[in-house]
């Protein structure tokens, strides 16, 4: 499987968990519906982007670094704007968010395929 490909997966994968996790905190429950769509939508995005780095990137270290940014910089921008009952949730957002970029952004590396170019 190519590396976008299995970081689109991983990541939508691990967004899910991570929003259906949300379900604990009480406050978040009247919305839960919202946040595990925008949680598998913000773990596929940041699967896309570890998965296109890790193409690029040929150290293990840079394609980690660069799916926590990509999860990070997401999450931050959730927690930015989506207060629950007047209180910001940055941790409890990313923390989740970072670390599904740096996994996403490992496993891509470590077992996704670099596409081959073909030759004429």
């Amino acid at each position: 499987m190519s590396k976008p490909v299995l970081g689109m997966l991983l990541g939508a994968v691990l967004g899910l968990l991570d929003g259906i996790s949300a379900y604990a905190y009480p406050a978040a429950r009247p919305a839960i519906a919202s946040m595990v769509m925008g949680s598998t939508f913000k773990g596929f995005i940041t699967g896309l982007a570890a998965g296109f780095f890790s193409t690029r990137l040929k150290s293990l270290p840079l394609g980690m670094l660069a799916g926590l940014a990509v999860g990070l910089i997401l999450s931050w921008h959730v927690a930015a704007n989506s207060p629950l009952e007047g209180r910001y949730y940055y941790w409890e957002i990313m923390l989740p968010g970072g670390a599904v970029g740096a996994i996403v952004g490992y496993a891509t590396w470590k077992f996704g395929r670099t596409p081959q170019r073909q030759t004429q």
